[in-house]
């Protein structure tokens, strides 16, 4: 296929070799508050080493980390999916399957829901780490104090705990989490049409933030059906289990 993700201009980063056209669907990746495109890169490895699988990787990169450090954040998850899906919009006919894990989920469902709108339909949606969209936390999680900020970062990336005594490492990355949790503490629940493509639900079964009972609300966000899949862990099972991940990806019904 052409490499249309270079028309998306910065929002997309390709993990594994382009095909061609038809072939494999492009797995769209949505990372979470504080994260970045190269945390798929694990997921990246694990399907490519199954040939058979039927989905390339690419992940979406927010402004204000990595390689777009120096662009301003975006605050806002109603723009951040316009944004997103106006770049997936460059893909034309290669089928788009979008996966997202917490804040990413969240973020994935919206530009779906865009892309749907649009005629755009993705194969599938995969939305990882979260209860329903329509369920409301008022947790106000921006309003943390640095100390805090420094201890979800330990948890949410396993960053080194000598790299987070470093006061230039906190400036660079605490804006950033920050940032990301003004989108999730900004989202409001707007009702709309469902989509019209399946959803499968991936969830830690530790999770505290994730629920199955909260997350069943995703039933009635699609006509097309749901599906559930538990994997051992709290909030960051991936970071244990992306063998297990690429397979139940590997294993949906995406052709």
């Amino acid at each position: 296929m052409t490499d249309w993700h270079h028309e998306a201009g910065p929002w997309l980063t390709r993990y594994t070799p382009a095909g061609p056209t038809g072939e494999r669907a492009q797995l769209i990746c949505f990372p979470h508050a504080g994260g970045s495109a190269t945390y798929f890169q694990p997921l990246a490895r694990e399907l490519a080493a199954r040939p058979a699988a039927p989905v390339e990787v690419l992940a979406v990169q927010y402004p204000g980390r990595q390689e777009r450090r120096a662009e301003p954040l975006i605050e806002d998850l109603s723009v951040l999916a316009d944004r997103i899906a106006e770049a997936l919009k460059h893909a034309a006919g290669a089928p788009l399957v979008l996966f997202g894990h917490s804040m990413g989920a969240l973020l994935a469902w919206e530009v779906a829901r865009r892309l749907d709108g649009d005629g755009v339909v993705p194969r599938a949606l995969i939305v990882s780490g979260r209860g329903a969209p329509a369920l409301y936390r008022d947790v106000r999680l921006h309003r943390r104090t640095d100390d805090e900020l420094t201890a979800d970062l330990r948890y949410l990336s396993g960053t080194s705990a000598q790299l987070l005594t470093d006061p230039g490492v906190l400036e660079m990355v605490l804006p950033v989490l920050r940032g990301d949790y003004r989108v999730v503490d900004g989202f409001r629940y707007e009702p709309g049409p469902p989509l019209s493509c399946p959803i499968s639900v991936f969830l830690g079964d530790r999770d505290p933030w994730a629920r199955e009972r909260e997350a069943r609300g995703w039933q009635a966000e699609t006509t097309a059906g749901v599906s559930f899949r538990s994997f051992p862990g709290e909030h960051f099972y991936l970071a244990s289990q992306w063998g297990a991940v690429a397979e139940a990806i590997a294993d949906l019904p995406l052709s």
